[in-house]
């Protein structure tokens, strides 16, 4: 049985007006497409793939729980969607007895962390499990890249001269590199290691190309980074800035409650030191 569905909007005929967006006429006879061509009844995941801002929340919500009353989906996800609209979905989904959204996939890795300035705490509020794309930053985090010549290749990796501009980001695959040599292990294994152990990331999204790329890949999951890697890497890694709110909240936080011991909410534990910048 598959354990993943996912209903792309704007992937359809462009001269039906129907047959886009995430309202409930398009949601509902894209899944059923999808089952027929799958040969099965349900998907265990729905994705939403991308908000599409025209489709008011409450119907989209309303279509994704009738799919899930139907048995024709167990659960369901979003994708590259701003927090305040999950956060509008899913409290939504608790006031009116829906499905919410269990799930998010997003953009995440070394090279790009803004998911932790404002998406991470709101997925560790509201209990959504994160499931990050891009966790090789288009493949620049493999280590085939230098600073004298790119390995230019297809798709997404043809996409990698965004990250060679930026001197930093050449000193963050510096230490990945320094980190590989010392485990015995290859640059993509390190930075996937590195995403696995970051609050809230339930299994990040692999992109392999061929048989060796996935078994490289999957050699992640066969060692762990020591707390000093990890610390070398969020420090080389941290941006040098946080947007508002996040920059002004930490350099507030010794004035909430001083002198009084209360102890933060356990689920954002984890979150408690991810938006200190130390630059």
């Amino acid at each position: 049985n598959p354990s993943f569905g996912e209903a792309y909007a704007g992937l359809t005929p462009s001269r039906n007006p129907n047959a886009g967006g995430n309202h409930r006429k398009n949601l509902v006879e894209t899944l059923d497409g999808s089952l027929k061509r799958m040969g099965t009844g349900y998907v265990d995941v729905l994705y939403l793939h991308i908000w599409e801002y025209r489709t008011p929340i409450f119907e989209v919500m309303r279509a994704l729980d009738d799919v899930v009353r139907s048995g024709k989906v167990n659960y369901v996800a979003i994708s590259d969607t701003p927090s305040w609209v999950i956060s509008s979905a899913n409290t939504l989904a608790e006031l009116r007895g829906l499905t919410p959204f269990i799930g998010l996939q997003t953009r995440y890795n070394l090279i790009n962390r803004s998911l932790e300035s404002d998406l991470q705490p709101m997925c560790a509020n509201f209990g959504v499990g994160i499931v990050p794309w891009s966790i090789l930053a288009d493949g620049f985090l493999t280590g085939k890249h230098t600073r004298g010549q790119l390995d230019q290749g297809s798709g997404r990796q043809a996409h990698v001269d965004v990250h060679t501009k930026n001197e930093k980001n050449w000193q963050i695959l510096d230490e990945v590199i320094a980190i590989a040599k010392e485990c015995k292990r290859t640059p993509a294994q390190v930075a996937i290691n590195w995403t696995l152990q970051r609050p809230g990331i339930t299994s990040p999204l692999i992109g392999a190309r061929s048989m060796a790329q996935l078994e490289d890949n999957l050699g992640a999951l066969e060692f762990k980074l020591s707390e000093e890697q990890m610390d070398r890497l969020n420090t080389v890694s941290n941006p040098k800035e946080w947007p508002f709110p996040n920059d002004l909240a930490s350099s507030m936080a010794m004035f909430v409650g001083p002198g009084l011991n209360i102890e933060t909410p356990k689920k954002f534990h984890a979150l408690q030191n991810l938006r200190t910048s130390t630059n």
